[in-house]
């Protein structure tokens, strides 16, 4: 039996990909617009009024209330206000975006924040939405469903104008694409 000898060169290594080398990831370049803040605070300020009202009913409506009752009630008032006064505006400093020609990059959240990036050929259908509190901001939110299961990416707070824009460049990118998005 033969053994290999030690002077043998031993095969090469697989060659480094540069495709494969990591990339550093930034963030995506857009923030929402500017009128989201106030859609945010509205939007809070309406759960808080709705949240306070039912408790003070309650509060007004039971006989014998406990110390601790009007601890919670207070509690539950300054909460709200202090969660009114500081989402919309940590919200917006943390929310972006980006649709490049390969893909829809968002970063969303306030107290836990998400990044998500989707190659635009999984891309299955793009939907926007318009409330009535998000009309009277002039703000819309766009929904792009692609085949994962981590669920659809969402834009929430884009200006109306922008968003129409957004819809047709990503309508247009994802009909370009081959495949069926799965």
């Amino acid at each position: 039996m033969t053994l290999p000898h030690a002077d043998a060169a031993a095969p090469d290594p697989e060659p480094a990909r540069d495709d494969l080398a990591p990339v550093a990831l930034r963030e995506p370049a857009n923030q929402v617009c500017r009128r989201a803040v106030a859609y945010w605070l509205t939007i809070a300020l309406l759960t808080t009024a709705v949240e306070v009202a039912v408790a003070v009913t309650i509060y007004v409506l039971v006989p014998s209330r406990p110390w601790w009752a009007t601890t919670l009630l207070v509690l539950l008032v300054v909460g709200n206000l202090a969660y009114s006064a500081l989402m919309p505006r940590v919200r917006y400093g943390v929310h972006r975006w980006e649709v490049s020609p390969e893909a829809i990059h968002t970063r969303t959240g306030w107290v836990t924040t998400e990044t998500r990036i989707a190659p635009l050929n999984r891309v299955q259908t793009v939907d926007s939405q318009q409330g009535p509190v998000m009309r009277l901001f002039r703000l819309f939110s766009i929904t792009v469903t692609t085949a994962s299961a981590a669920g659809p990416i969402t834009i929430e707070g884009l200006d109306q104008q922008e968003a129409r824009e957004l819809v047709a460049r990503l309508t247009a990118i994802t009909a370009a694409s081959e495949g069926d998005a799965t």
